[in-house]
């Protein structure tokens, strides 16, 4: 995901958050991928397919097709896991769909698409800057679950933390996040908002 002169900051944030997950992606050990992640009932694999799925979703939402199966990762509905062939390389079909997403928040023709969500369709361009979302706490999810690099991009937390707030209680639906749990004292801002998204840091 090389760098260029024209890319939006909603692009250059969402693609930090990709690397990260990227990075997180292909420190795996082998025997690691079927370690308990955060997610309940998901392992580090499924945290990663998960991911993987929901962005293709929206790429090939705001380009106008079909998604297709991407080096052995399947086909799902919506908020299913997709299924993964035995050799399904979740590197490059993260490092593959996921430029493709960067590609697509600067594309004035995707950014007017209507994405579906759980509260209604919403164009595109108005969910670019909470986009992050996703990709940022299941880095954490895999790191914690592998037992990898646990740190965020501190300033795509405070990003991220700032715009889900006001979504506080919609967020407690069940398809989405789960009960806050507490803060401990003095802790970071990453703690804080891994916290507000039910995680237990």
């Amino acid at each position: 995901m090389s760098e260029t002169t024209s890319v939006s900051e909603p692009a250059r944030r969402f693609r930090r958050a990709a690397d990260g997950f990227h990075a997180r992606l292909a420190a795996v050990r082998p025997g690691r991928w079927a370690a308990p992640s955060p997610c309940p009932g998901w392992t580090a694999r499924d945290v990663a397919a998960h991911v993987i799925h929901e962005a293709r979703r929206n790429v090939a939402t705001v380009r106008g097709v079909d998604a297709e199966p991407l080096f052995g990762v399947g086909l799902a509905e919506m908020g299913d896991l997709p299924p993964l062939s035995p050799d399904a390389d979740l590197v490059a079909a993260w490092q593959r769909v996921g430029a493709e997403l960067t590609a697509a928040i600067d594309d004035p023709v995707c950014r007017t698409v209507p994405i579906p969500t759980p509260v209604g369709n919403i164009p595109f361009g108005q969910i670019v800057e909470a986009l992050p979302e996703d990709v940022l706490i299941h880095t954490w999810d895999l790191a914690r679950a592998v037992g990898g690099d646990e740190r965020l991009d501190p300033d795509l937390v405070a990003h991220v933390y700032e715009h889900l707030k006001p979504m506080d209680q919609a967020l407690r639906l069940p398809w989405a996040f789960g009960p806050k749990t507490p803060v401990p004292p003095g802790a970071d801002l990453q703690t804080e908002f891994l916290c507000f998204v039910g995680r237990e840091p």
